[in-house]
Parts: structure tokens; C-alpha cells; sequence
């Protein structure tokens, strides 16, 4: 397995960002945002490669930090050459792959739950994830005066993003496994599922309407900046303390026709990570900069310093984490049984790898033949 690498030696310099309207780790939200960032030059004597432009889909979302610093910093285009990047930015999991559905879009930066949810529906036709990219980042956190420990949670309301996403799978399963009963179509039991988008979750906890949330960072960390507290942080409940939160896919009609400019977007992305964890002050700054080129105001230190730190950076996806999310998923009635065969093609990941001289990754016998 590929080395995952903290983030928390990041925590020097404090990162702002234009999130509070877009602080769903899953990307389930409003619709795409045009990304006018100027572009990178090309040098008249780069490499050609198989196209002349890819289009590359992300969340402006401390989950995406490989996107947001690769982008920011000209290292994916690098490897590019003469074939230039089209970056647009999602805050919304489904509108992401609807683009990649229609064509508009080539390969995207996106959860697990939304990876699973296409790859089911399209039979295995439409995606194949291609690398990990960023591991945690969620929390659940409650209102101190109302909840003391988990056993505190029967009979009060607690929010989940959206029904089906990976925090709501994640919590339904918690839920079972404690011997509770949630419905989950209504999300009504012994506990109160409340699917609320994690752009208004802030203001759903002051109000008191909900009593706690499961959710991704920087939501989290926002809850606890308005009085919440850390009850349980999902790493703790991993083997390893990882799980995937954030993969990389592509369109399998671009993968079969453009495998050079895949190739050198994973060599980007794999650099990235590296120059990432090489520069950490450098790189909080340039996942500052794009995200404030985003536009809104930034996240106060307060909210920014407990979140950085609990997400881990990987080339690895996980394919094993992915693998139980979608077990979880069937157990809580939410889908069927799927076939994921298929779903990981990891070949140009596992080539860029051992050319860096880093170990190959797994698809836990889930790979394209």
C-alpha cells in the first residue's frame, strides 16, 4: 500500500477559504462552478499528447486539497504538456456525475458513496475510480448540554448530509451496530436521522433544531466552533484509521480513448501529494489561494486547525473501505446488492507508482480485467 500522509504538519500557516456554502465532503450541494482561474501557459515545444484539453471536476472542499494545490500549484498541468486542463468546480456529488455521464467532463475529484451510486446504476458502464486521494475528515459532534456519550444519542436528532451518502451510511451502520432501530427511507427510530445539507447544518445546530451531526470536515469543526463538541471522531472506528472519503475517477470512454493523459494527470496528482507533504507551509497557502479564487469569505483559524490535521492524504483508495461502505449500504435496505467488479482500475496508477519507486496499491479484487 501506498504511504497515506498526514496533513497535520500543515497547521502553520492558517487557510482560508470560501466554504461555508460548500462544505459537503461528498459533494452533495448545488450545482457546478465555473472555474475562470487563469490557465497555465504552454510552451511552444511541449508534449503532445492524445488531446488538446481535459476537463477536470472537483469540490472547493478541504477534501479535494490534491486538486486544489495540483491545480493551483501547475503540477498536474506540468504533465499535461501541450493538452490543456478545463477545471470546474462541483459542490454537488450527483451534478458531477451527470457531467461525466453527458461528456462534459473527462475526470473528477469525488466521494465514495456517488462512485458506487453511478457505477451501480450504469451497470459498470460510465466510471472507473483510478486513485485514492485524501482519507477521514469526519466527525460526529454533539451539543454538550444535551448529549453526554453515545448512549446519549437515543431519542435525539442528528444530521447526516444527505440520505445514501457516505456520512449517512456510516451513521445508519454506527446505529445498527449499537442494536438501535432507524428507518432508513425517513430516517425515524430510536434516533432521529435528519438529512440536512451541511451548508445550513451551522445554523440548524444554533437553532437547536438538531442535537449533533455526522459530518465532514470543515463542518465539523464549524459545530465546535459554535459550542458542539467531539463526541467520536469515524477514523477511530477503521482498521489502519483510514477509509476512503475522496477517490479519483474517469470517464471510461476518455480512459480507453486518452490513457496518456490520464497517465500524466496521476503522475501530477502523485507529485502533488508528494510536494504536499515536502512544502507543508507552501502548500496550505496554495490550497488558500485557489480556494479564496473560489470567492466568499475565509474560514477563521479557529475552524480551519482542528479540521486540516484529521484529513490524510493518499494515493491509495482504500478499494477495502470502499468495499465495506457499500456492505453497510445494503444492510441499511438503502441499495441492493452490487456488483463492484470492475469499478477500480488501478494500471496507470500502480505504473506511475513504481516509476516514483513507491509501493503499488490494491483494488481488493475489484479491478477492471
Amino acid at each position: 500500500m501506498s504511504a497515506a500522509r498526514p496533513l497535520t504538519t500543515l497547521r502553520a500557516v492558517a487557510l482560508t477559504a470560501a466554504l461555508p456554502l460548500l462544505l459537503t465532503a461528498c459533494g452533495y450541494g448545488s450545482e457546478a462552478v465555473k472555474d475562470d482561474a487563469p490557465k497555465a501557459n504552454v510552451a511552444a515545444d511541449a508534449k503532445k499528447l492524445s488531446a488538446s484539453e481535459v476537463r477536470i471536476g472537483y469540490f472547493p472542499n478541504l477534501t479535494h486539497a490534491t486538486a486544489l494545490v495540483g491545480l493551483q500549484e501547475g503540477l498536474i498541468a506540468k504533465e499535461l504538456g501541450a493538452t490543456a486542463i478545463k477545471p470546474q468546480a462541483f459542490n454537488a456529488g450527483p451534478s458531477e456525475i451527470e457531467a461525466l455521464n453527458g461528456g462534459s467532463l473527462d475526470i473528477g475529484f469525488i466521494g465514495p458513496s456517488p462512485s458506487i451510486n453511478a457505477y451501480v446504476k450504469s451497470k459498470g458502464s460510465n466510471l472507473r475510480i483510478i486513485s485514492g486521494s485524501a482519507s477521514g475528515g469526519v466527525k460526529l459532534v454533539v451539543n454538550p448540554a444535551k448529549i453526554k456519550t453515545l448512549d446519549d444519542l437515543k431519542g435525539k436528532n442528528i444530521a447526516t448530509p444527505q440520505k445514501g451518502n457516505t456520512q449517512d451510511v456510516a451513521f445508519l451502520n454506527w446505529i445498527s451496530e449499537k442494536g438501535w432501530k432507524v428507518d432508513p427511507e425517513s430516517g425515524k427510530g430510536d434516533v432521529s436521522v435528519v438529512r440536512t445539507d451541511n451548508k445550513v447544518t451551522p445554523d440548524a445546530f444554533k437553532s437547536g433544531s438538531i442535537d449533533g451531526a455526522w459530518v465532514p470536515e470543515p463542518t465539523a469543526s464549524k459545530l465546535v466552533s459554535d459550542g458542539g463538541t467531539v463526541l467520536l471522531d469515524e477514523t477511530a472506528l477503521w482498521p489502519d484509521k483510514k477509509f476512503v472519503i475522496t477517490n479519483i475517477i474517469v470517464s471510461q470512454k476518455f480512459l480507453k480513448e486518452h490513457a496518456d493523459i490520464v497517465e500524466a494527470v496521476l503522475t501530477g496528482t502523485v507529485k502533488t501529494n508528494e510536494w504536499i507533504n515536502a512544502n507543508p507551509d507552501k502548500a496550505k497557502a496554495s490550497a488558500n489561494a485557489k480556494l479564496a479564487a473560489e470567492g466568499g469569505k475565509p474560514l477563521d483559524a479557529k475552524i480551519i486547525d482542528p479540521a486540516w490535521p484529521s484529513i490524510l492524504i493518499t494515493d491509495d483508495p482504500l478499494a477495502a473501505t470502499l468495499k465495506t461502505q457499500a456492505e453497510w449500504a445494503v444492510e441499511a435496505k438503502l441499495i441492493e446488492q452490487p456488483d463492484l467488479n470492475g469499478i477500480y482500475d488501478l494500471k496507470l496508477l500502480n505504473k506511475v507508482l513504481k516509476a516514483a519507486g513507491k509501493p503499488e496499491v490494491s483494488d481488493a479484487g475489484l479491478g477492471a480485467k
